[in-house]
């Protein structure tokens, strides 16, 4: 997790994947991390650490998810800043966030970036371009609207499931895309 505005999401990963005893997770969490968490969620960053399986310090260059012997399936960076997604491009592997995605890369495993900011400069679509170029999965954390979100919580958990298979991996919380005809079903049931 890493500063840009949009923690519940980060969280909200976090909460679906305890429910996934099949998968470990290893969290970072950036200083400015820390501080949005507190800011924009109910948690602590330490409530919000305990949610994962590991937990490492963003300057802990020597924790296991900096080398490639250490095997993966890949890394989610959520919420993703500008910063981070610039460095990750650049290759610059400053702090354990960014260290541990240029792992993911050269290893070529799964990159997945939710990408936090509006609106975008030439600068950051120029670094998802490139990053997309190289395999990295933009996830952008866009509404949709076809399955009438009524909560924040709704938004949220549509934007986890979409992260979630890029992995392959089922989430049930959010009511997915079934054609036009079930769409209006919903809309005239909601009038």
């Amino acid at each position: 997790m890493t500063g840009a505005t949009g923690a519940p999401l980060g969280v909200a990963l976090l909460k679906a994947l305890r429910e996934m005893p099949e998968v470990e997770t290893h969290l970072v969490m950036s200083k400015w991390a820390k501080t949005t968490i507190e800011l924009e969620t109910p948690y602590s960053a330490r409530e919000v650490a305990a949610l994962a399986d590991f937990s490492h310090s963003p300057a802990d260059q020597a924790a296991v998810i900096s080398s490639g012997s250490f095997r993966t399936d890949g890394m989610i960076v959520i919420p993703c800043s500008m910063k981070t997604l610039a460095g990750i491009r650049a290759g610059y592997a400053e702090g354990l966030v960014g260290r541990a995605a240029d792992v993911v890369l050269k290893e070529g495993r799964k990159l997945v970036l939710v990408p936090r900011e509006m609106p975008l400069s030439t600068i950051h679509l120029e670094n998802m371009l490139a990053l997309s170029r190289m395999g990295v999965a933009m996830v952008p954390p866009m509404p949709a609207y076809y399955n009438h979100p009524k909560t924040i919580e709704d938004v949220t958990d549509h934007v986890v499931t979409r992260v979630l298979d890029q992995f392959g991996l089922e989430y049930h919380k959010a009511r997915r895309w079934s054609g036009l005809r079930a769409v209006e079903n919903v809309s005239q049931e909601n009038e």
